[in-house]
């Protein structure tokens, strides 16, 4: 949110400086009033479009569109006469808007500077002998979004990090507190102190996003995301233990809630905004301490009791990992990992430590022909198909309203990577219209005319519509239509036959986008990312079975770590075979189901390349009996969520908790302590690995059947 905050603020300040400039460039110019809607309609989409992270990067964009935009605008300008030519060369700005997406943010941020300043040259009407007073127009609303947004609003994307990652503990702290709570509430309270945790889960899980999403957009992919997800999963084993504990056996016995308790407590006190650096590690320390008794326990203690212990120390463990990655943390403050928590999950950090060729060397491979046309030179065929039927269907319904549906059938294409993708958007911006034109028509209605009250509305308006231009379509298309209705009042021109047809050529536009979405060059790239895809499932499944063989003792054909090594190659080509399906806009790039698989996938390489490693030094040929159906199950699983990200008929996806459940209290009734904390490690590894899938799977529209529960031995 804050974020947003920033953005719609810097722009709004923009729009408004840019106002003032070109409120004083017509008096002196003697102009008519289209040099101030050109200034804040360019200082508008120069904040919108300009997502580059790096501070000098923006700023040097920002600067470039004033290229693209003049030129669109003395285009527009001279060929106005010229109505057939004018409009070919329309959509020719279109197609090309589009095709520079592949340029990165860079790319979008020109393509839409063009292709708005041709719009609004259109639009507005613009004559020959002011097309100096044009430019410099232009030149003020770039310059005041190179100013503002530059220099006055400029923030290191690496602050913007760190205060995402300050939020994230925050959730964790929230989350902490809340199932401490949840154990401690009596009857009358419990239900409250459920839904309580739910929703600081669900919080937890959107500052996780939010920070993937920033390390993304900073095209920092690392460490850091492995320890937050490693940490939030967690998190969510925390906080479902704990509910499962409280649901089947109500509030827990004074011998198990009091050290689970102070275990919460210290990860509480660890994680609370304003703690020293310096006493974070022993707080951790003091958490897995706490809960170090029932951990250990061999008998006498429900599972479900010592599950939630369990869950405490991984939290703890987890939280001291990610310090060292933590870009809040001071440098001379970075924990020694021996001290982050007990000998198992210290040996947990040294086979992190171990070099696995995280980042390999992939060679691009050949592009198979069922990959088909890059993803913005099939989207500018498409835009060029729809915008020109745009412009006829247009014209029969209204010959001075047809740019509505022009600018439909364009933004359509904005942000999308897929034909899903391109109805959603298309749905969204009418439904957003119609709801527009409802409340734009009460504004209306209430300020009649007023200048004043027309004005702050307006701006307001403004302000929510960029503040929600990354959360949804429809929301933006709603403020939008509203500040139509309001300009609309302001000029005199108000009518609602004018707002409704502002609906119908929107209709017929967002109509004519989803068509050629549809049926003009369907794209095959999707086939190749399933071929990717396939080899590495495949490629996780030989190291999951052969890691298995091997801490059971049994002869493999291969070592585990070697195969890592081919699962790493693996991940290499899906990530190519994701980019082109990737969004090429950046507010919307890493939340596409294929960029999350990419992430989900990196996750599971993670965690099956530590299984590998730890392979290497631990035997426990009795394990089997609860072993392998934990792992059959994450197979199992695995396969289903292939066969939901290519659309394919697929085993259902079902927790695995249960058989891990058992493999874990199977472990943990072993009288050996070194041993048993080695295993632990495993089993930890094997339900990261279940939960990061299980997670997206349910996202992606898995049902949710119960789990049956795991005989435990």
């Amino acid at each position: 949110g804050l974020v947003r905050l920033r953005l719609a603020t810097g722009a709004l300040v923009s729009i408004v400086v840019a106002i003032g400039l070109a409120v004083v460039l017509q008096r002196v110019s003697g102009e008519p009033a289209t040099l101030v809607i050109m200034s804040a309609v360019l200082a508008m989409i120069s904040n919108i479009t300009v997502n580059e992270t790096a501070i000098s990067r923006l700023r040097v964009t920002t600067a470039l569109l004033l290229l693209p935009a003049a030129a669109a605008v003395s285009l527009g300008t001279l060929l106005a006469p010229y109505r057939i030519i004018a409009d070919a060369v329309f959509v020719a700005i279109m197609i090309g808007g589009v095709w520079i997406r592949r340029f990165g943010p860079r790319g979008f941020a020109v393509g839409m500077a063009a292709v708005m300043s041709y719009f609004f040259s259109q639009f507005l009407n613009t004559q020959i002998s002011g097309l100096p007073w044009l430019v410099l127009a232009a030149a003020i609303g770039v310059g005041s979004a190179f100013l503002v947004r530059g220099f006055l609003f400029a923030e290191n994307p690496r602050n913007t990090l760190a205060r995402l990652v300050r939020a994230f503990r925050a959730r964790v702290h929230a989350l902490t507190y809340a199932v401490a709570e949840l154990l401690d509430s009596d009857a009358d309270d419990r239900e409250h102190a459920r839904r309580d945790v739910g929703r600081t889960r669900t919080r937890l899980n959107e500052s996780a996003l939010l920070i993937a999403d920033q390390l993304e957009r900073q095209d920092e992919r690392g460490d850091l995301e492995v320890y937050v997800l490693d940490a939030e999963l967690a998190a969510e084993r925390l906080a479902d233990t704990a509910r499962h504990l409280i649901i089947t056996g109500g509030r827990p016995a004074d011998s198990l809630r009091r050290p689970l308790l102070a275990g919460l407590r210290s990860l509480g006190a660890a994680t609370a905004t304003g703690t020293p650096a310096a006493r974070v590690g022993a707080l951790l320390d003091a958490a897995q301490h706490g809960v170090e008794p029932l951990v250990a326990q061999v008998d006498g203690l429900g599972d479900d009791g010592q599950r939630v212990a369990f869950a405490v120390s991984r939290l703890a463990t987890a939280l001291a990992e990610g310090r060292k990655h933590d870009p809040t943390a001071p440098a001379d403050e970075t924990p020694d990992p021996e001290e982050a928590g007990d000998e198992a999950e210290s040996e947990m950090s040294g086979l992190d430590r171990q070099p696995v060729d995280d980042h390999l060397d992939v060679a691009p491979p050949a592009q198979p022909a069922s990959a088909g046309l890059a993803l913005t030179t099939r989207q500018a065929i498409q835009v060029g198909v729809a915008t020109s039927l745009a412009i006829v269907g247009g014209e029969l319904l209204s010959p001075a309203r047809w740019y509505w549906a022009v600018i439909a059938a364009f933004v359509v294409f904005a942000g999308t990577t897929s034909r899903g993708d391109v109805l959603t958007r298309g749905r969204d911006r009418v439904l957003g219209t119609i709801g527009g034109v409802i409340a734009g028509m009460a504004l209306a209605f209430i300020v009649n005319g007023a200048v004043v009250p027309s004005l702050v509305l307006l701006l307001v308006c403004l302000f929510m519509a960029i503040y929600l231009v990354r959360v949804s379509p429809a929301l933006m298309a709603f403020w939008i239509t509203a500040v139509l209705a309001l300009l609309y009042g302001l000029t005199g021109q108000f009518s609602i036959e004018t707002l409704l047809l502002r609906v119908e050529e929107t209709a017929v536009g967002a109509v004519l986008g989803m068509l050629a979405g549809f049926l003009v060059l369907p794209t095959g790239t999707r086939a190749a990312f399933g071929t990717a895809l396939d080899t590495m499932v495949g490629a996780v499944h030989a190291v999951l079975d052969t890691s298995v063989e091997r801490l059971l003792g049994r002869p493999v054909a291969a070592a585990p770590v070697d195969l890592a090594r081919d699962m790493d190659a693996a991940l290499g080509v899906l990530r190519l075979r994701t980019r082109p399906l990737d969004s090429p806009l950046p507010s919307r790039r890493g939340r596409s189901s294929y960029s999350r698989a990419l992430r989900v996938f990196t996750s599971v390489d993670h965690y099956a390349r530590l299984l590998a490693r730890l392979s290497d030094t631990v035997r426990a040929p009795d394990w089997a009996d609860t072993l392998v159906p934990a792992v059959a199950r994450i197979r199992t699983n695995l396969d289903g969520l292939r066969a939901l990200l290519v659309h394919t008929d697929g085993p259902d996806v079902v927790s695995a908790e249960p058989e891990v459940d058992a493999a874990e209290v199977d472990v943990a009734r072993r009288p050996d302590g070194h041993l048993r904390r080695q295993l632990l490690v495993a089993a930890r590894l094997l339900r990261r690995m279940d939960q990061a899938v299980v997670g997206f799977a349910t996202d992606l529209g898995a049902p949710r059947p119960e789990p049956e529960p795991a005989r435990v031995p």
